[in-house]
């Protein structure tokens, strides 16, 4: 028997264990859609920092230099990411223990208390630096419930798949992040094309965040009958054995993740990028940011029904290529013309290339874990991932570009890890059935 069939026998046996522990009805495709359209809102409370980094920076870290000012912002940004290993580990770990959806629900709740913290909080100008302090811990609350959700709803759109659409189902994780971008792009340009200048700055961005945190008794209310897809428990050294004995998955998911998240951040970068560093109009820049959550939101679910059907490794390389060959000349498109037509061509071919290809990473790992460690395994490697190469990324490419006076910095730090990534996936093994059956020559 090959490397390649036993591989697949023991995928095989794990969700065949999965499904006869489980006794949990399956859920519908309401249900589905409730998943999804949490995990949209949880991305798109945590993400309107970024987006609006330049008024937050205003209003919270004031300076005399406008670029520090950003750059304090975009760091405190990153305070987010510290907690979400935490997170991660807890919560995450609470999914594999009690069930996915109670974590779920936890992560959920978290989220939208915070952003209604960050929308009422006072400037810097009415309260000193208690605002500061106030905005970089609810930043941690951020950081900590996002750390743990990734990890039970994806293992939950997994496992509520049907025969042989675990790809498109898990790519849905990814695509609602695309989607939460898109949500963030249309608030931010209807605002910012009816608000005056110094109105949005003083408080149209406080107002972005509040639409976010009014539906989140919405999402609690659709999810409250979410049937649980957990299996059985299992004792405590047995899931250290199943993590010991997967390791190489996770570190290779470390690898592919951290480089998928580093792309992502730069092109949610974007917008400050365009308006701080190119001079592009604000309603141009957020139209943009629309443009790159809805090329994502359409391609990363056919990119996942692509590799349902050829496999997840052939597809993820694919298009990691792809993108890794268009980043420098997209760039440097976008500094000579300086034009919203070339913003607009830029974020649509690179926004649609990489979240496809990372779309299929995020399902591709946890789909290669036992379910027994599936939620906490793939919220720790994930968390770790961001915290580690997302967390810094628009820090550092906003220090690269203002200590190098290059503004092609974005692209060639993408290009780094982007090439760091292929080689990952390279080495990742085959977890889709229909790819396992090409490579053990099943019929």
């Amino acid at each position: 028997m090959t490397h390649w069939s036993v591989c697949s026998s023991v995928l095989v046996q794990q969700e065949a264990r999965a499904m006869i522990d489980s006794t949990a009805a399956p859920p519908l495709k309401r249900h589905i859609a409730a998943v999804i359209a949490g995990n949209a809102l949880e991305f798109y409370d945590f993400l309107t920092f970024s987006y609006f980094a330049i008024y937050i920076g205003r209003a919270f870290f004031p300076a005399s230099d406008p670029m520090t000012s950003l750059l304090t912002a975009l760091a405190t940004f990153g305070v987010g990411f510290a907690t979400r290993p935490i997170g991660a580990v807890v919560i995450g770990g609470l999914g594999d223990r009690i069930g996915r959806k109670p974590a779920t629900l936890l992560c959920f709740v978290m989220m939208g208390g915070a952003i209604i913290g960050l929308a009422l909080t006072p400037s810097y100008a009415s309260i000193g630096p208690a605002a500061s302090v106030i905005v970089v811990l609810l930043r941690l609350v951020q950081g900590f419930a996002l750390g743990g959700e990734v990890g039970p709803t994806t293992a939950i759109l997994i496992e509520a798949a049907p025969p042989g659409r675990r790809g498109f189902y898990g790519a849905l994780q990814g695509a609602s992040q695309f989607a939460s971008t898109f949500f963030a792009g249309v608030i931010g340009f209807v605002l910012t094309s009816t608000l005056a200048p110094d109105v949005f700055a003083a408080y149209g961005w406080r107002i972005a965040m509040l639409i976010g945190a009014a539906v989140v008794p919405v999402g609690v209310f659709l999810m409250r009958d979410l049937p649980e897809t957990a299996p059985a428990q299992t004792s405590r050294p047995e899931r250290r054995a199943l993590l010991k004995s997967n390791t190489r998955v996770m570190l290779i998911g470390l690898a592919a993740l951290g480089s998928a998240t580093v792309g992502v951040y730069v092109l949610l970068f974007i917008p400050n990028y365009a308006m701080q560093i190119l001079h592009v109009p604000a309603q141009s820049t957020f139209a943009a940011t629309m443009l790159v959550g809805l090329c994502g939101a359409v391609f990363a679910p056919l990119a996942g029904v692509a590799s349902d059907r050829y496999g997840r490794k052939p597809v993820m390389i694919a298009l990691a290529l792809a993108t890794l060959v268009l980043i420098v000349p997209g760039f440097a498109l976008l500094a000579h013309f300086r034009s919203w037509p070339a913003l607009f061509a830029v974020a649509a071919i690179l926004s649609s290339l990489h979240a496809s290809g990372g779309s299929v990473v995020i399902m591709a790992i946890p789909e290669a874990l036992p379910p027994a460690v599936r939620s906490g395994a793939n919220a720790t490697v994930y968390a770790l991932a961001i915290a580690i190469f997302g967390g810094s990324a628009q820090y550092i490419i906003a220090w690269l570009v203002k200590h190098t006076g290059d503004v092609l910095a974005p692209a060639y730090y993408w290009s780094a890890a982007s090439f760091i990534g292929l080689i990952a996936m390279m080495m990742f093994r085959e977890s889709a059935p229909a790819g396992l059956k090409r490579r053990v020559g099943k019929p």
